[in-house]
């Protein structure tokens, strides 16, 4: 089934949001990217974020690591590939850089990692359901 050009535009968007959102602090804004009851799984730490309470927990201690340790870090998300899941789902596929710049230095990777996302569409648009993210073995 093929996805229409809108939706994948939405996902696009949706990612963007995500990483500008958590990259700023705006950690309800971050979790509103979910729906209520999403998950985000990572191997970077030890327990999944879920619901929106858990996801704006996480997001709120991402973002004061980074000011203590007084390093900026940003999410770039690309190489985007949108697939239909069902009604009303899809699956996006991407790769997550996260650049690390600390204070009065030069940038760094910190990780290069697949996102594997469940979307679900909702009233206020296209929501990720479940995150994964995957390291590369």
């Amino acid at each position: 089934m093929d996805v229409p050009a809108a939706d994948v535009l939405a996902v696009h968007q949706l990612l963007g949001a995500q990483s500008h959102a958590i990259d700023s602090g705006r950690a309800a804004d971050w979790a509103a990217t979910f729906t209520p009851d999403g998950e985000f799984h990572s191997p970077s730490y030890p327990e999944p974020a879920r619901d929106t309470a858990g996801l704006i927990a996480f997001a709120e201690r991402f973002h004061a690591s980074c000011r203590e340790s007084g390093e900026v870090l940003r999410h770039v998300v690309g190489t985007v590939s949108v697939t239909a899941d069902g009604p009303d789902r899809l699956r996006a596929r991407s790769y997550l850089q996260i650049v690390g710049t600390p204070s009065g230095a030069s940038p760094r990777l910190h990780r290069l990692t697949t996102l594997v996302d469940e979307l679900t569409r909702t009233a206020d648009g296209w929501r990720v359901r479940r995150r994964t993210v995957l390291r590369d073995a």
